[in-house]
């Protein structure tokens, strides 16, 4: 294998770390703001789903042992309260227990909120 092609290799095992991660942040917070506790729940099982790609690229030897490794830790400090989250989302799924972020009556949707800026706006000659 010529030097080109392990550096290719290499490179690519953490592009795909760091896809890993950036997918876990993303999952966790889309299903955050999904409209059904049942909705949320699946995309932090995304989520977990996510922190497994790091053994397919160890067990391809795409990714070296020590990174494996720091992962690893890290993946343990997100793991378990991720776990702890969805059985409490899932008790309040079960116990019918969860209140909507979202408003299920339709007629809310028409009416349409003024805007606030929460940061004032720029005025250049002011």
């Amino acid at each position: 294998m010529s030097y080109q092609t392990k550096l290719h290799k290499k490179n690519r095992g953490y592009t795909q770390l760091a896809d890993a991660a950036q997918s876990v942040s993303a999952n966790t917070s889309e299903g955050y703001g999904r409209r059904s506790v049942s909705e949320h729940i699946q995309f932090l099982y995304y989520a977990l789903g996510s922190m497994t790609r790091a053994i397919g690229l160890r067990r391809t030897n795409q990714i070296s042992a020590a990174r494996f490794h720091d992962f690893d830790l890290l993946h343990y400090k997100v793991e378990n309260p991720l776990l702890r989250l969805i059985e409490k989302l899932e008790q309040k799924r079960d116990n019918e227990d969860w209140i909507a972020r979202i408003s299920e009556d339709p007629e809310e949707y028409l009416i349409t909120p003024p805007l606030h800026h929460s940061v004032p706006l720029f005025q250049p000659n002011a």
